[in-house]
């Protein structure tokens, strides 16, 4: 159930991602290479990407686990999804901070100057930072990696989820244009919805119901014989 989410946030996001990344999607380099090393490019790119979700994974996987092992992943897993909620309705609201603006504006330099070289190499290194950029989205599915209560299940969440995301983006890179204005209004309409969803699957799964996949029992599981 929890991949299956990831999934659905990793495509609902890559409509997200074509809205806010797609300019720079139509940027990348390399556009007057052959057939072959364009497509490697846009793919060495979008791996990059992936790899850094993982990276994210990785870490709230830890913190997940850390939750787990304190007996308080269900109070975690609720207070996620309230939080999510919270933070959809004030997000138009919320200023960034100054360090935060500050890396922002490192990474863009960083990018900037990866943008006028044309290797592999840099169009990967493009979309590692690329995936470190302030995304909502992005947040959303690392509290989802949290919630699932392991490392290993964490990596595998947000690698997930940065394959879902990958379609829509490839397609902008190898086409060289978004998606139709209005229809890119349509569809991410479609963000919030599945914000609230996976908000809500975490409150269900924190309530510990006994519903199979949905809420399952996390009371009766033991913290320390769980390996992931």
């Amino acid at each position: 159930m929890d991949l299956y989410a990831a999934l659905v946030l990793g495509l609902v996001g890559g409509l997200h991602c074509a809205g806010m990344c797609g300019p720079l999607a139509l940027a990348l380099p390399g556009r007057d290479r052959s057939g072959a090393a364009y497509v490697l490019g846009r793919l060495a790119y979008n791996l990059g990407r992936v790899v850094t979700y993982c990276g994210l994974g990785l870490i709230f996987g830890v913190v997940g686990k850390s939750f787990w092992m304190a007996g308080v992943q269900r109070w975690a897993s609720i207070t996620l999804g309230l939080l999510l909620i919270f933070g959809l309705f004030l997000s138009r609201k919320l200023a960034l901070s100054k360090p935060v603006v500050l890396l922002v504006q490192r990474l863009k330099l960083a990018m900037g100057g990866l943008l006028r070289r044309r290797s592999l190499v840099a169009l990967g290194l493009l979309g590692l930072l690329n995936g470190l950029l302030p995304c909502g989205l992005v947040y959303v599915a690392c509290a989802g990696a949290a919630a699932t209560g392991g490392v290993v299940s964490g990596l595998e969440y947000m690698a997930v989820f940065g394959l879902g995301t990958v379609p829509v983006m490839f397609v902008i890179s190898v086409s060289g244009k978004l998606m139709p204005t209005a229809l890119r209004i349509r569809l991410v309409r479609v963000v919030p919805l599945s914000i609230i969803l996976l908000a809500i699957l975490l409150i269900l799964r924190g309530m510990s119901l006994g519903i199979p996949y949905v809420s399952p029992d996390l009371s009766s599981q033991d913290p320390a014989c769980c390996s992931h």
